[in-house]
């Protein structure tokens, strides 16, 4: 009988020691923290930057206010969310889908309030940003769906 020592590795194995990396969903869950994270950051500064930053984004305060508190509750559901162990697709399902709902809803914005010029690309930033870690989480789930390293 061979002892194993915490933080080495069983022969013939890949990945890290705690075997995060064979933890189903481990890669999606992260990409929905981060998702989380960010969403935290943005709406703390919607929220409490809303009558600062109406004027230079050309954005009305009640809408960066409703953006906000909208993120902060959002952020708090992925991050519970992101928490179950394993992951539950359903979730990160409906995550893309609200994510992809928040770009469109960018463009609105930008097509219809009438933003400044640093409104637009701070609007469109944000969207894209929202765009790239939804991809992420979508690649990162198909691959976990189909058992790929």
């Amino acid at each position: 009988m061979t002892a194993h020592l915490p933080g080495t590795r069983t022969p013939g194995t890949s990945g890290p020691a705690d075997g995060t990396a064979a933890r189903p969903g481990h890669r999606v869950a992260l990409a929905v923290r981060l998702d989380a994270a960010t969403c935290a950051g943005a709406g703390l500064l919607l929220t409490a930057g809303a009558a600062l930053l109406a004027a230079p984004l050309g954005l009305p305060v009640p809408l960066l206010l409703g953006s906000g508190l909208f993120l902060l509750v959002f952020a708090a559901l992925l991050w519970f969310g992101a928490a179950t162990t394993p992951i539950v697709p359903s979730r990160v399902h409906a995550v893309i889908a609200v994510n992809a709902a928040w770009v469109a809803g960018s463009a609105a914005v930008v097509a219809l309030a009438g933003p400044t010029a640093v409104g637009v690309a701070f609007v469109l930033a944000q969207a894209a940003a929202v765009a790239g870690i939804t991809v992420a989480e979508a690649v990162l789930l198909r691959r976990d769906a189909k058992g790929d390293a």
